[in-house]
């Protein structure tokens, strides 16, 4: 049984999973409107298990992510999640702070494309799940927060110490994460951490439609590419140049090269595969 075929059987219960197979897209919607989708112990599980299981999913060629209603994501559910931290040992707040990185590892390591839909508030942990995403298509309402240290906890949450210093530069980084503000829609577009601002009610449509284009793109040159951005930050420059030999030499192998190239000489667009 495919994964599909067991969400189709057991959907998730803190968020909506929908897939287009014409268009081979699958959507998350964040689903907890009346909360400003904060997230649950449920949700952090349910969202890890679902990257995983899309990972696997041949039919599956691109991923968007959002939020209902009015924000993408507050973080986490200060009555679902916060208050019951306290009531755990180190090891059980481990178990926890594990899993959440662990949601972070599955989006990073699922090799179709993720786009997010950023709307409303963009927020702690819903913060760093939109950095970790491979695209963010943000409204012009969508301003974005990486809130720890405003709550006596590190800035170095689920990963963000890692990615986000790629994206925007340690300076900048370290400004974020540091000190907890909120940046509107336009700066964060400016310093690179939004790729594209869009007007309020148009993130979503605009995040589909950018999935569904590199859904019709080669599938596996795009897979190699995240594999590659993924790598190579821990590389030296040889180690880096060879790895790109080998992945390149791979896709040449792969059929959509030649589908590229007999489109180009007869004139057509490409059909990959």
């Amino acid at each position: 049984m495919s994964a599909l075929e067991s969400l189709a059987l057991e959907p998730p219960r803190s968020f909506l999973l929908d897939f287009d197979a014409e268009t081979a897209v699958a959507r998350i919607t964040l689903n907890r409107p009346e909360r400003l989708n904060a997230l649950t112990f449920e949700v952090y599980d349910e969202l890890r298990n679902t990257f995983r299981g899309l990972d696997g999913e041949a039919e599956v060629r691109a991923i968007a992510i959002t939020g209902a209603g009015r924000g993408f994501c507050t973080g986490g559910d200060v009555e679902g999640i916060i208050g019951a931290l306290f009531e755990r040992d180190f090891e059980g707040l481990l178990d926890f702070t594990r899993m959440t990185c662990d949601l972070i590892g599955a989006i990073r390591q699922c090799r179709q494309p993720v786009v997010a839909a950023l709307n409303g508030t963009v927020a702690g942990a819903g913060a760093v799940i939109a950095t970790a995403c491979d695209v963010r298509i943000a409204a012009e309402s969508a301003r974005i927060a990486y809130l720890f240290t405003r709550v006596g906890l590190s800035g170095a949450d689920m990963g963000a110490a890692w990615m986000l210093p790629r994206i925007v530069g340690l300076g900048r980084a370290s400004e974020l994460l540091m000190s907890g503000a909120f940046i509107d829609a336009a700066e964060a577009h400016r310093i690179g951490l939004y790729n594209r601002v869009v007007p309020d009610g148009e993130a979503l449509a605009a995040a589909t439609e950018f999935a569904e284009e590199l859904a019709r793109g080669p599938s596996f040159a795009l897979q190699v590419t995240k594999e590659a951005l993924n790598r190579e930050a821990h590389m030296e420059l040889e180690a880096a140049l060879e790895a790109e030999a080998r992945a390149q030499a791979m896709c040449m192998l792969n059929p959509n090269f030649r589908e590229a190239y007999e489109a180009f000489v007869e004139k057509r667009r490409p059909r990959f595969v």
